[in-house]
C-alpha cells in the first residue's frame, strides 16, 4: 500500500530527484524526461476520460482509457527504476498489454470509414483530446527510444507499448468522432 502523508518534501529544491532505489539524478535527466512524458500522457488521458462523460463513445472507451491510465502508471514506475533486479519485482508492461491494444485497434477499426487522407486533430471534444494524447504518446515514445539508445535499460515492452498505444489513440479518436456524430477534419494540402 502506498501512503503519502506530505505533498511537498523540499528534497527537489536543488533540481535533483530520487529514482526508485534511491539514486539521485537531475530533474532534467533523460530518465526523468521519459517518465515525466508518460505522466503528462496520463494527465491528457484524464481529460479524455472527463470528456467521455455523456459521450456515446464513453461506454466503449472509458473502461479502456481507465485501464491504460493504470498501465501508464506502471510504465512510469518501470522507467523510474533503473536497477534491473528491482524492476523485475515491480509491475511492468508486458506483451499482453501490447496484444490487448492491438485487439482493440483491430476491433474498433473494422467499423471506421476507409482513410482517404490524413486526419487533422478535431472531430469533437473527445476525439480532439485523444489526438492530443496521441501526440504526447509519440513524444514519450521518442524519449524512451533515446534513453534506450543511450545504453540505459528500459523494459522490453516499453517501446512497443508506447508505439501501439499511439496507434490505438488514433483509432480511438476516429471511433469517438464517429460515435459522437462529428465529422473528422481531413488534410487538404491545397487549402493553404
Amino acid at each position: 500500500m502506498v501512503r503519502i502523508n506530505r505533498v511537498y518534501t523540499k528534497a527537489g529544491d536543488q533540481g535533483k530527484t530520487a529514482l526508485v532505489g534511491g539514486q539521485k539524478v537531475s530533474k532534467a535527466s533523460a530518465r526523468v524526461e521519459c517518465y515525466g512524458a508518460v505522466d503528462e500522457l496520463n494527465a491528457a488521458l484524464g481529460l479524455v476520460r472527463t470528456s467521455l462523460e455523456g459521450s456515446p463513445a464513453g461506454a466503449e472507451l472509458s473502461p479502456i482509457v481507465a485501464r491504460v491510465q493504470n498501465e501508464l502508471f506502471n510504465l512510469g514506475a518501470e522507467l523510474a527504476t533503473p536497477d534491473a533486479e528491482r524492476r523485475a519485482r515491480a509491475p511492468a508492461i508486458e506483451e499482453r498489454h501490447v496484444s490487448a491494444l492491438e485487439a482493440e485497434i483491430d476491433r474498433l477499426n473494422e467499423d471506421l470509414p476507409e482513410l482517404r487522407s490524413f486526419i487533422l486533430p478535431g472531430g469533437g471534444w473527445v476525439s480532439a483530446h485523444l489526438h492530443l494524447a496521441r501526440t504526447i504518446c509519440r513524444r514519450a515514445e521518442r524519449l524512451v527510444v533515446r534513453l534506450s539508445e543511450s545504453g540505459e535499460e528500459v523494459g522490453a515492452q516499453a517501446i512497443p507499448y508506447l508505439n501501439r498505444l499511439s496507434d490505438a489513440l488514433f483509432v480511438f479518436g476516429r471511433h469517438a468522432a464517429k460515435a459522437d456524430g462529428k465529422a473528422e477534419p481531413v488534410w487538404e494540402p491545397d487549402r493553404t
